[in-house]
């Protein structure tokens, strides 16, 4: 004999985790991390609130929880195979960056405005290592596109001062996504690198190297060489 309703599978101990992170990352990806409570964890895993705290101890060890799973997956976006010229690579990374922050809009704003305000100092010093662990990634992973192992000074900050600025361009476009388009932003960005380069390259014989490598990949037809043209169109007539 079988009853009419069919008994729920049950989730191990690891799966039940993994589930309420994920559940948690899409609630703090809809809204700000302070405005989620255990209670809408509990509801929209379909389970008590007890049961929550079997698994976590609190919100702040499950935010932490899926801090973590974006951080993983943020690094993720930024690998490219390191294949023709760094114009398409970084436009090619700069499209899943911006698919991140507009899967995870609230969520990617508190986090790079340092994270909800609650928790305990320690708690808010994780979060923040996390962070700091993603944006040192993605500068390892451009390093790695312009073949630099171990960059100078000057190299570094354009790579560190790039990476800054697709967080702040990110940030301004969730603040008004419909003030500019997303994928001009994307150009835009590429078009910055290089251009912080080259300022960098009046002063620094590495970047110098790195910029020409870069120029001389360029196709006819690339972002860089668009560029160019438009700088070109800027100067003054003579």
């Amino acid at each position: 004999m079988t009853t009419g309703a069919r008994r729920k599978r049950r989730m191990g101990v690891e799966e039940r985790r993994q589930q309420l992170i994920d559940v948690a990352l899409d609630l703090f990806s809809r809204r700000s991390p302070e405005n989620v409570s255990i209670d809408d964890i509990a509801a929209a895993a379909g389970i008590s609130r007890p049961l929550v705290y079997h698994y976590f101890p609190g919100k702040h060890s499950l935010y932490e929880a899926a801090v973590r799973r974006a951080a993983e997956e943020l690094t993720g976006r930024f690998a490219e195979p390191p294949e023709g010229p760094l114009s398409g690579r970084l436009l090619r990374v700069m499209g899943r960056y911006f698919d991140f922050v507009a899967e995870h809009g609230p969520g990617f704003s508190a986090l790079l405005r340092g994270g909800p305000a609650m928790g305990a100092d320690p708690a808010r010093a994780r979060t923040s290592a996390m962070i700091d662990e993603v944006r040192a990634t993605a500068c390892r992973h451009v390093l790695g596109h312009l073949g630099v192992e171990t960059p100078g000074p000057r190299l570094a900050l354009v790579v560190r001062s790039w990476v800054g600025l697709a967080e702040t361009t990110a940030l301004s476009w969730l603040e008004a996504p419909r003030a500019m388009p997303r994928e001009e932003l994307e150009s835009q960005l590429v078009h910055s690198f290089v251009a912080l380069a080259a300022v960098s390259a009046l002063h620094d014989e590495q970047t110098r190297r790195v910029l020409r490598d870069i120029v001389r990949q360029e196709p006819a037809d690339g972002p860089l060489r668009e560029l160019a043209v438009q700088l070109a169109a800027l100067a003054p007539d003579r």
